[in-house]
């Protein structure tokens, strides 16, 4: 091509784009992935999801034909222990086009955050969970034999076997047996840490479940699905550094476990993030993707302290997505928004 000839090409390019947010691309240097072809396993994620809003991130969502959905929390805004206004909003969001045609090509996985369990930043002290745990996995459609109907909390974990290799998905509860938050005193922050040792986040039962699942977990890759964030925790809303005690026996589990790929999905926030920390006696950065929210964002966004943060922050609406190419052990994890413009990318090799 000759000069002129690219100088008009570079002013249609112009024109067509020009209105797109500019991209920003950080790209890990150990992934050597110059010429890989992420095409083994597609998972799609996202949180905060208005179904009074209108979601227009499920056509981009659809053009990448994901084999897998994860709803990352506040699925639906409710905020009751009204049951019958919990299922109409259930139903309103599961007969949205984009979502109705994306359940007919993948397989869907879930968990609640405090606008679904219906609660604003509630826990164990909700009076109505168990009621509203039947709405949430017939949301899910979730079969009437499975475990979760069984049991206290929609935590639940399940095998992916592939031609290539395997995908362990761990779907943690962060509501159900939460314990209380220490509201913040003389400051602008909500919530400050727990006093070390006191409280818990998933509780008895589930931490004994999470252990064995991670210990006895073979899978390539092992996909953690928190509705909190676990590594960002100064920013005085509800993450899992309230607890901070909970962080460090969770750091030590995926040490121990020797299980290997661990990455933390999460959302609630408003904003989307990747945040990554050295972990001694793991021999890959620890992630933890934030993907939040689909129909509205914290576009007023200022900044707030978080010492793992990778690049910036996205606030505007996004959704997250992972690409797997077992061959090579790397995964393309991509924030997404409307028009399907790249906003963020992080390739990690595992």
């Amino acid at each position: 091509m000759n000069y002129s000839k690219f100088l008009i090409c570079c002013f249609i390019a112009s024109l067509s784009f020009g209105c797109k947010p500019t991209e920003t691309v950080a790209v890990e240097k150990n992934a050597d992935s110059e010429n890989t072809v992420f095409s083994d396993y597609t998972i799609a994620f996202g949180s905060c999801d208005n179904q009074k809003l209108e979601n227009k991130l499920w056509k981009p969502i659809l053009e990448h034909n994901p084999d897998v959905w994860i709803w990352g929390g506040d699925n639906v805004y409710a905020d009751t222990d009204n049951m019958d206004l919990l299922r109409k909003n259930y139903r309103t969001q599961s007969q949205t086009e984009g979502y109705m045609t994306l359940k007919a090509s993948a397989k869907i996985f879930g968990t609640w955050d405090d606008h679904d369990y219906g609660l604003n930043d509630g826990g164990e002290e909700f009076s109505a969970k168990s009621e509203s745990q039947i709405e949430m996995l017939d949301f899910l459609e979730v079969d009437e034999n499975d475990i979760r109907r069984k049991r206290a909390g929609v935590y639940h974990a399940e095998l992916i076997n592939l031609p290539k290799g395997t995908l362990n998905i761990i779907v943690l509860d962060t509501r159900y047996f939460r314990s209380g938050l220490t509201e913040a005193k003389g400051s602008k922050k909500r919530y400050q840490p727990n006093t070390y040792g006191e409280g818990t986040v998933l509780g008895t039962a589930q931490w004994d479940w999470l252990s064995k699942e991670l210990t006895t977990s073979k899978a390539d890759f092992n996909i953690i699905v928190s509705s909190i964030q676990f590594l960002s925790s100064e920013h005085g809303f509800e993450t899992w550094g309230n607890f901070p005690h909970e962080v460090d026996k969770l750091k030590s589990l995926i040490v121990e476990s020797n299980a290997k790929g661990v990455i933390l999905l999460s959302g609630d926030r408003h904003i989307s993030e990747f945040s990554k920390i050295e972990i001694e006696g793991l021999d890959y950065p620890l992630i933890d993707f934030t993907s939040s929210g689909l129909t509205h964002a914290y576009r007023g966004f200022s900044g707030e302290p978080n010492p793992y943060r990778v690049e910036k922050v996205v606030s505007v609406e996004s959704f997250g997505l992972l690409k797997f190419d077992f061959d090579s052990k790397t995964v393309s994890m991509e924030m997404r928004g409307e028009n399907n413009v790249l906003q963020q990318k992080i390739l990690q090799k595992y």
